[in-house]
């Protein structure tokens, strides 16, 4: 099984919060976890702002920081297509970086029978990565 983790799951592999031990089950089950990127200054971005804004001390932020950078030569790391973003952002009314890494899961998916799995927590990108025929992972 092949899981793609947009930026917002792939930061509950890092803070505990609402599903964060259900996408930390899912990556456990993959054979492969694959991301855009976008993810990587995303994530960063991310948890400097939960850092600023208390959520944890300077010394849990600066390890969280780096088992992330770490962590990330374990992803697969994907690119994009800025034009193929582009049509997603405008058919479905997408914000950029979620149009960025809905074409992100769709080059992996290809044309191969390859079994991926989408995980997201934003209702309107799944409901885009539906459309365009991915099978999006939600929480019991």
């Amino acid at each position: 099984m092949i899981i793609y983790l947009d930026t917002g799951s792939l930061v509950k592999l890092y803070v505990e919060e609402t599903h964060a031990t259900k996408v930390r089950e899912w990556v456990e089950e993959a054979e492969l976890v694959a991301t855009c990127r976008v993810a990587f200054p995303e994530t960063i971005s991310a948890l400097d702002r939960r850092f600023r804004e208390g959520d944890f001390s300077k010394q849990d932020y600066e390890l969280l920081i780096g088992g992330f950078a770490k962590d990330w030569q374990n992803f697969v790391v994907l690119d994009f297509d800025e034009i193929e973003s582009g049509r997603l952002a405008s058919r479905y009314g997408l914000r950029g970086f979620d149009a960025v890494h809905l074409s992100s899961a769709k080059i992996i998916r290809g044309d191969a029978d390859l079994v991926l799995y989408f995980s997201c927590f934003d209702e309107k990108l799944n409901k885009a990565a539906v459309a365009e025929g991915l099978e999006v992972l939600l929480p019991d």
